[in-house]
């Protein structure tokens, strides 16, 4: 499967509603799934 990558804008808005599934009681690994991206890649991307 190939790699998906994405805009700077795709990342903020992708943070953005995985931040606001954290200030709703949701776990890291269970924000990130239902955004759809890793966790791992959640971190990489806070990272930077």
């Amino acid at each position: 499967m190939a790699r998906k990558r994405y805009s700077d804008e795709d990342v903020l808005r992708l943070l953005r509603e995985i931040e606001l599934s954290l200030a709703e009681g949701l776990d890291v690994v269970s924000a990130c799934r239902k955004a759809g991206v890793s966790d791992a890649t959640y971190y990489n991307w806070r990272k930077s």
